[in-house]
């Protein structure tokens, strides 16, 4: 039976707003409806939440939810940078759409940089990743996509996500069967897990469904397992 990809990893939006501006965007249309913060094209710092990352027991975090890597302060990247090497028993995650705005070198074993990708136009993100932050581990999200984007360069990337478009939009914009399966052939021909996001059930099947996580984050679940046991006892 397929999960949630957000029983796996867990949120924390430390940066709320975005400057990329995309038309789909769900992180915006929250913010409207909450009113979390008053200009989302003004993204917003929460240090506070920095507290969540003193938990000692291991959890798969994504930082970027609400926001885009490439928008964050240098001050803020370099404070929650401090924390997570701090916290080792934890793995991040981050995502951005302008990967051409970023110089960041890492030596972080528990951060994954990964970039979005939504159409065949927008496949230099993946290069300019690779050439731009010069990290340990690569990821790439292809959701929702608007087209086939064909072969991949795929070289040194560590985990790919496949999704399609949710919300009112997904009943005219849609991942197609096709494309799902050549990204993840090309993916394991490399040898790198993929995880088809739960909103790809109706397209693709129940019975059909890949869920794999990189074996870090396996291990973090495996951790929270024996956490839950020692717990109970």
């Amino acid at each position: 039976m397929s999960v949630c990809i957000k029983d796996k990893i867990q949120n924390m939006n430390l940066v709320i707003g975005c400057t990329v501006g995309c038309d789909y965007c769900y992180a915006r249309n929250n913010v409207r409806r909450w009113h979390m913060i008053e200009d989302f094209s003004r993204p917003e710092f929460f240090p506070e939440k920095l507290r969540m990352m003193e938990r000692q027991r291991p959890q798969n975090f994504l930082l970027t939810g609400m926001s885009d890597l490439a928008g964050w302060r240098p001050e803020w990247r370099d404070e929650v940078f401090a924390r997570i090497r701090e916290n080792p028993q934890h793995q991040f995650l981050f995502l951005t759409k302008r990967p051409d705005l970023l110089d960041i070198d890492t030596d972080l074993d528990n951060a994954w940089f990964g970039v979005t990708v939504t159409r065949r136009a927008e496949l230099w993100r993946i290069d300019a990743m690779r050439r731009n932050v010069r990290a340990k581990h690569y990821h790439v999200t292809f959701e929702p996509l608007f087209d086939d984007p064909g072969e991949v360069a795929l070289h040194g990337i560590d985990w790919v996500v496949v999704g399609t478009m949710t919300g009112a939009q997904s009943r005219s914009v849609c991942t197609e069967p096709a494309w799902a399966l050549s990204l993840t052939e090309q993916a394991h021909a490399r040898g790198i897990p993929v995880f088809w996001k739960e909103d790809l059930v109706p397209i693709m099947g129940e019975e059909n469904m890949i869920q794999q996580m990189p074996e870090a984050f396996n291990r973090v679940m495996e951790a929270q397992s024996t956490w839950k046991s020692k717990q109970s006892k």
